[in-house]
């Protein structure tokens, strides 16, 4: 082994990689043409992103170029998390004596030549209080760098089998049997001739909701206005439910799909003096689920999320303001409702349970809200 890589500052580097990676999850993010500099996120942290900076940097002008370019780096990643906030903090290990201690607006550093410099960091003390402990070990030398590369490469193995298996294939029971029952609930009445009937007193409907016929709100999700009605439902509920049950399971879905649903109705009899059926306001709400995940999962479905997911709802509710006859505030209700209850429900080892409580209070609060629309206020 070269014993170049045992020196003093790329030892330093190897520990607070094996922290923030091991210790916080952190992640690497892969960017091109960025030299002798380490990146890592993580969305829970105050530091959003963490910087590690081994390349000398001898004077201001140098230092000055450093923050624009971190600056606009930033910013892109911003722009690809879809994040409203992005705090940073860059570690520089090599910063020379000519450069001048001063404050820069939005950019968080730390000038590290020792661990003293950390426990001696207001930055580190407060976000990441037990750093300096944590970057004691027994190992010198070499079974210090074997030690930290091996525990490194344990963390990324678990990661690897948790996205395996958050991925894997999975045979989507709950999206056929949901299937099965828009294709039952059309067909059979439509058979016996009762399905205009059936649709009748089983729609959502406003004035009957209030009457007390409440099992409306759920009902109206189930029954559609024709064949093509159905099975565009059916195909978008195929190729959206699959995955979300996949991503989410079986539970999670099943509350996601009636959660978005019963919110699509609830708006929809806010807004829409006439019947409303039909499965889209529960779909848009598996939309809405699909881009918290992607969230989460950027790294992977970041580019489907940005070029695929967002164009598909903004022109869907593009067109049902532009055509006549489709409910889009069922569509609205659906996407707001699916989304806010996948915040509560978590996807699994990604969300905080900080993130988890908000989620289910706002529920909660948009809920309340939603039905004293629909009851109280009544816009139709």
């Amino acid at each position: 082994m070269n014993t170049d890589l045992l020196d003093d500052k790329n030892i330093m580097t190897m520990k607070l990689l094996h922290y923030f990676i091991t210790e916080k999850n952190y992640n690497p993010i892969i960017l091109q043409g960025v030299d002798n500099e380490i990146w890592l996120e993580n969305l829970n942290e105050d530091y959003k992103v963490v910087r590690i900076v081994s390349n000398y940097i001898h004077n201001d002008e140098q230092f000055n170029f450093d923050v624009f370019k971190t600056k606009r780096i930033m910013k892109k990643i911003k722009k690809k998390t879809l994040s409203l906030s992005m705090n940073s903090l860059s570690i520089f290990l090599d910063l020379g004596e000519n450069v001048s201690n001063k404050d820069v607006s939005n950019f968080n550093y730390i000038k590290v030549e020792s661990e003293n410099d950390l426990d001696n960091s207001d930055l580190i003390k407060k976000s990441f209080p037990d750093l300096v402990k944590k970057l004691t070990y027994n190992e010198e030398g070499l079974e210090l760098f074997s030690r930290i590369t091996n525990d490194i490469n344990e963390h990324n193995r678990k990661d690897a089998e948790k996205v395996n298996k958050v991925f894997k294939e999975k045979l989507p029971i709950v999206t056929y049997i949901l299937i099965g029952i828009n294709v039952l609930c059309f067909v059979i009445p439509y058979i016996l001739g009762i399905y205009p009937s059936i649709v009748d007193s089983f729609c959502v409907h406003g004035d009957s909701i209030r009457a007390g016929e409440y099992y409306r709100l759920i009902t109206g999700i189930f029954l559609h206005g024709g064949v093509l009605h159905l099975l565009f439902n059916c195909y978008a509920l195929f190729v959206l439910g699959s995955q979300i049950e996949n991503f989410y399971g079986k539970l999670k879905y099943i509350i996601i799909y009636l959660f978005a649903g019963l919110m699509g109705s609830l708006l929809s009899m806010t807004f829409n003096d006439s019947g409303s059926i039909g499965a889209s306001g529960a779909i848009f709400g598996l939309m809405g689920s699909l881009v918290y995940f992607g969230y989460h999962y950027r790294v992977y479905l970041g580019n489907v999320v940005k070029s695929q997911i967002l164009p598909l709802i903004v022109l869907n509710l593009a067109l049902g303001f532009m055509l006549t006859g489709i409910d889009n505030f069922a569509h609205i209700g659906g996407l707001i409702g699916g989304s806010i209850i996948s915040v509560g429900l978590g996807v699994d080892g990604k969300s905080s349970t900080f993130e988890r409580v908000n989620g289910f209070i706002i529920s909660a609060i948009f809920l309340a809200f939603a039905i004293y629309m629909a009851f109280v206020f009544k816009m139709v």
